[in-house]
C-alpha cells in the first residue's frame, strides 16, 4: 500500500472505507453454504490466493493494511483530541485547572501546586497530616479523606495495572502469612488486562448531581435546488433535554488492626483492591446498567441505539462490517471500536477456510485483535451472542465525574470487639449518551 502518513483524516476514512468494502466484496464471493471459504470463487483473484495459504495471506495482507489505515487514523484522532483539551484548558476560568508549576497552597514552597497528583492515592492518605495524627491517637474515631481535585478516573487507573515487586501480600496475620516476613526471590507476574469499556470511554467532569443535555432526535436534511424567486428549502430539526443522573459506585473492605497498622499494607489496599472492586463495577455499570437507580443506565440499555440483527446469510464478521456502515449513513458517525463477547471473538479467530487454513493467523500467532480496521474490546457484560459497534468519540458520549475520590476508616457491626476496621471508597459518575444513534446493538446468533 501506498505512504499514508501524508493523508489526512478524512482521506483516510474514506480510503479504510473504500478497503472495507473491498475485502468484504472477497468474503461475500468466497463464502460457502457450509460457513468455509473457497478462494476458486473469487474470480478475480491473483493466481497466488487461489490456494488455502495463498487465500489467507491475500487476506490477511488486505486486512493489514486496513489495520495500518486505522492506526493512522486513531492517532489523527487523538491529535485532534489532544488539541482540543489545550484548548479547553486555555479557556478555562482561573482556579479551576491547576497547571505544574503554578502558585498554590501546595506549591507555596517553590514545587508543583499538582504536587500531590504524582503519588499515587494509597501514598497521599498514609501521608496526610490528619492520617498520621490519627494513628497516632490511637484510632478511636473514624477517619475520612477526601480528594477534591483526584478524578476519579486517577483512582481507577490504578486497578488497570498490578504490582508485582516490592507488593505485599493483602492478607490477615491469623492466615500464617505475617504482613512483615521475608519473601522467597522472584514473583508470580499478574496476567496482562484486556482493553476494557472503561478505557476507550471519554471522561470529563461535572459539579452537578444530573448531566443534562440535548439529544438531536430529529434531523431531516431539505437542502435542494431551487429557480429564481422561488421559495427556499427547509431542513427540519428537533432537539430533546435528556437526563442522566449522577450515581454512585462503592466498594469496603475489612482490616485488622495488625494490617491498619501497617501503613505500607493500607497504601496497599487503597492503591489496589478498593480501585479494583469499583473499577470492574462501574465498568458492567457503562455496558449493560438498566439506569433504575441507583444503576446508571449503560450502552446496550440505551434508547435510540441502532440495532442490526444476523441474517441467515451473514456470519459474525458480516454483522460488525454493516454495523459500521449503519453507523455511518443513520448515525452520521465514524465507528471508532467494536464490542464483543471472548466467546464471539473466539469464534472468528478460529475461523478457517474450505481447506483447513486458519483465517486470522496460524495458531503459533498472536492473530490481530481488530475487525475492519477498528479495535476490538472484549466485552463480558453483555453475554453472549450481542455487541455493539460505536463512536467513541466526545462528541457522542462521555463517562462524567461528580467528585473526587472519598475513603473512609471506620467501625461497622461487630468490629470494635473483633478488632477490625472497614475501609470504604465510593465514586459518582454519570454517563450521558449524546447521539444514541452513534451505536449500533448488534445480535450475533445465527437465526
Amino acid at each position: 500500500m501506498s505512504d499514508i502518513s501524508t493523508l489526512t483524516l478524512s482521506q483516510a476514512e474514506e480510503k479504510m472505507a473504500a478497503r472495507n468494502a473491498e475485502l468484504s466484496t472477497i468474503y461475500e464471493k468466497a463464502k460457502q453454504a457450509d460457513g468455509t471459504y473457497n478462494p476458486k470463487l473469487v474470480p478475480d483473484l491473483p493466481d497466488g490466493a487461489k490456494s488455502g495459504t495463498g487465500f489467507r495471506d491475500h487476506l490477511q495482507q488486505k486486512n493489514a493494511e486496513i489495520n495500518e489505515l486505522g492506526e493512522h487514523i486513531e492517532a489523527l484522532r487523538d491529535i485532534n483530541q489532544i488539541a482540543d483539551e489545550i484548548k479547553a484548558r486555555e479557556n478555562e476560568p482561573a482556579g479551576r485547572f491547576v497547571h505544574p508549576g503554578a502558585s498554590g497552597d501546595s506549591g507555596a514552597k517553590g514545587g508543583p501546586a499538582n504536587r500531590g497528583q504524582f503519588k499515587s492515592l494509597g501514598g497521599q492518605v498514609i501521608e496526610a497530616k490528619g492520617f498520621k495524627a490519627w494513628l497516632g491517637s490511637g484510632r478511636a474515631a473514624p477517619y475520612e479523606h477526601q480528594f477534591k481535585e483526584a478524578l476519579a478516573s486517577d483512582f481507577l487507573a490504578k486497578a488497570a495495572g498490578f504490582d508485582s515487586i516490592g507488593a505485599k501480600a493483602l492478607m490477615s496475620t491469623s492466615t500464617g502469612f505475617e504482613p512483615e516476613s521475608i519473601r522467597m526471590p522472584g514473583f508470580v507476574e499478574a496476567p496482562t488486562r484486556p482493553i476494557q469499556l472503561l478505557d476507550i470511554l471519554p471522561v470529563s467532569r461535572t459539579g452537578m448531581p444530573s448531566v443534562t443535555y440535548m439529544e438531536e432526535t430529529t434531523r431531516t436534511h431539505g437542502a435542494a435546488e431551487r429557480a429564481e424567486g422561488a421559495q427556499f428549502a427547509e431542513s427540519e430539526f428537533a432537539f430533546t433535554e435528556r437526563t442522566s443522573p449522577v450515581r454512585k459506585i462503592t466498594d469496603s473492605l475489612p482490616v485488622t488492626d495488625e494490617q491498619l497498622e501497617d501503613v505500607a499494607m493500607v497504601e496497599g489496599y487503597i492503591n489496589n483492591r478498593l480501585p479494583f472492586g469499583l473499577r470492574q463495577r462501574l465498568d458492567t455499570q457503562c455496558a449493560v446498567g438498566d439506569g433504575s437507580a441507583p444503576n446508571l443506565r449503560g450502552l446496550f440499555n440505551t434508547t435510540g441505539t441502532l440495532t442490526l440483527a444476523r441474517t441467515a446469510d451473514d456470519n459474525v464478521i458480516d454483522v460488525f462490517y454493516k454495523s459500521m456502515v449503519k453507523v455511518r449513513l443513520e448515525g452520521r458517525a465514524m465507528a471508532t471500536h467494536h464490542m464483543i463477547h471472548p466467546t464471539d471473538f473466539q469464534g472468528i479467530r478460529l475461523l478457517k477456510t474450505s481447506d483447513g487454513v486458519y483465517i486470522y493467523g496460524s495458531p503459533t500467532e498472536a492473530g490481530p485483535t481488530r475487525l475492519w480496521g477498528l479495535p476490538v474490546v472484549e466485552v463480558e457484560a453483555q453475554g453472549v451472542g450481542k455487541g455493539m459497534t460505536g463512536s467513541f468519540m466526545p462528541s457522542y458520549i462521555e463517562l462524567v465525574e461528580r467528585r473526587g475520590i472519598d475513603i473512609q476508616v471506620g467501625y461497622i457491626d461487630k468490629q470494635f470487639a473483633e478488632g477490625k476496621r472497614t475501609i470504604r471508597a465510593d465514586m459518582r459518575a454519570a454517563l450521558p449518551v449524546y447521539r444514541p444513534s452513534a451505536f449500533c446493538e448488534n445480535t450475533l446468533t445465527a437465526p
